[in-house]
């Protein structure tokens, strides 16, 4: 099992991340969400448009995860003074249970130590239960409890997670 995490920075691999993005959100947060919340944070968040803004103008830099070569998934992080948002990250359901975060997560901690930053943050859904459990297992902590509007009605009710680095 050859794990690797690639940069997105061309419009093939940024095309290639929307489409597993409208995948992965579809088959996770259809039922949590329903489909019309999906498909607004997706056409908001996860498009190729919401994509490239967030590399050219908001610090984002997006990674294709890679198992043997193929994508199984991606993440996405926006330094943050000193500490690193991790913004997204999302898994097939065929890679999860593979230890692709864990794998992951251990690449941006050691990159936070490099870089001189003290710690990896997150938000995720309250109710998002199995990813609360992997980031629980991974060493974050909840630290606070957030609500906030996305517009057109939708809000995100989570929880904030830390992990020191």
């Amino acid at each position: 099992m050859n794990w690797a995490l690639k940069d997105v920075v061309s419009d093939v691999d940024i095309a290639k991340v929307a489409q597993i993005a409208d995948e992965v959100w579809h088959e996770h947060y259809g039922e949590l969400l329903g489909k019309a919340q999906v498909e607004y944070m997706v056409e908001m968040f996860q498009s190729v448009p919401a994509m490239k803004k967030q590399i050219a103008e908001d610090g984002y830099r997006y990674y294709m995860i890679l198992l043997d070569g193929e994508p199984m998934g991606y993440t996405a992080v926006q330094p943050q003074g000193e500490k690193l948002f991790l913004s997204k990250l999302y898994l097939l359901a065929k890679a999860r249970g593979k230890g692709l975060a864990g794998r992951t997560v251990s690449y941006l901690a050691e990159q936070c130590r490099k870089e001189g930053k003290t710690a990896i943050w997150l938000t995720v859904n309250k109710y998002n239960s199995g990813s609360i459990a992997v980031y629980k297992h991974l060493g974050f902590e909840t630290i606070r409890e957030q609500v906030a509007d996305i517009g057109q009605g939708y809000v995100m009710d989570d929880y904030v997670m830390e992990k020191q680095v």
